[in-house]
């Protein structure tokens, strides 16, 4: 994918799912439908293909203990990862589409609680989701990641485990507040940090979502600067928003289901897009609350200035 072009990836799976009956309640948020609908969650790949969206992400976010328990986890985690690729894979190749799969490596203590994270625990946690993921995925996608341990311990379990060497992307969820001194994820660490990490580890894109669209581009202006001192340029830049109100520093991703902000219909979210692309985003999609109906119409504008 040429690094100035930009790459459409998909929305997000959630609420999706609940428009279209599938089994949803909290805890298990979107693994439950990977447990007793896999073919809903196929069909919501499938309308994200028809919309425009050059990645599709495996419904692997919540197949971790935080949703699913530490005794189904145990059971069934690689099984349920497994699952979430063939159903992403098969929707691929019933549309007879070209489209890339990415694995997603959801946060493993549970969104936005940087709090939580156990670096004893990653390897337990992440391995089963890796492995059933593996056969499927054309890359990794380490998403909504509030602190930066994190990050460096699912770079060094892929080193072991996917010896195919996949690509990794990475995936920052960032303070929802304008009112910080500089941009900073939920861990507090900040955004230069985070980046020139990354720039270490030579992962190919660093992405910032599930987070308000105002943040990001605070973000984005931050990574650039960071990316050309450090003269890795080649590494791409992305944004996914989600439609939230903007959360509290307490707050828990999929906690509840959200309210979702009435102003970002597809053209407003396209406005952010087109910004995030003048900074130098060329990875493009959308998170919790953003839906096939915005991924088309930044696939129809995209698609027709490329």
């Amino acid at each position: 994918m040429p690094i100035n072009t930009t790459t459409i990836i998909d929305g997000g799976m959630g609420r999706e799912l609940a428009k279209r009956g599938a089994p949803f309640r909290q805890p298990e948020w979107s693994a439950l439908a990977m447990i007793e609908s896999p073919e809903i969650v196929r069909d919501v790949h499938r309308a994200y293909i028809k919309s425009g969206a050059a990645v599709i992400t495996t419904n692997s976010y919540a197949l971790v203990p935080f949703h699913i328990g530490a005794e189904r986890f145990a059971a069934q985690a690689q099984d349920l990862a497994a699952a979430s690729g063939e159903v992403a894979r098969a929707a691929v190749t019933l549309e007879g589409a070209a489209n890339k799969v990415a694995g997603s490596i959801p946060p493993l203590f549970g969104s936005y609680r940087a709090d939580l994270f156990d670096a004893n625990h990653v390897e337990d946690i992440a391995t089963p989701l890796i492995k059933g993921l593996n056969p499927y995925v054309d890359f990794w996608l380490a998403e909504t990641q509030s602190l930066i341990a994190e990050s460096i311990a699912v770079r060094e379990l892929l080193s072991t485990l996917d010896t195919d060497n996949k690509p990794l992307w990475v995936a920052f969820t960032l303070e929802d507040s304008m009112d910080i001194d500089v941009p900073r994820l939920r861990s507090g660490e900040t955004v230069e940090e985070a980046v020139a990490t990354m720039a270490a580890l030579d992962v190919e894109a660093i992405l910032f979502n599930c987070c308000q669209p105002d943040v990001i581009e605070q973000a984005l202006d931050v990574a650039q600067t960071v990316l050309q001192a450090k003269q890795a340029q080649h590494i791409k830049l992305g944004a996914y928003a989600n439609a939230f109100p903007p959360q509290p520093k307490n707050a828990a991703a999929n906690d509840t289901l959200n309210e979702v902000r009435d102003d970002l219909t597809p053209p407003a979210y396209l406005l952010w897009a087109q910004k995030w692309q003048a900074q130098g985003a060329s990875l493009i999609g959308g998170c919790c609350g953003i839906g096939p109906e915005h991924i088309q119409e930044l696939s129809q504008h995209f698609t027709a200035t490329a």
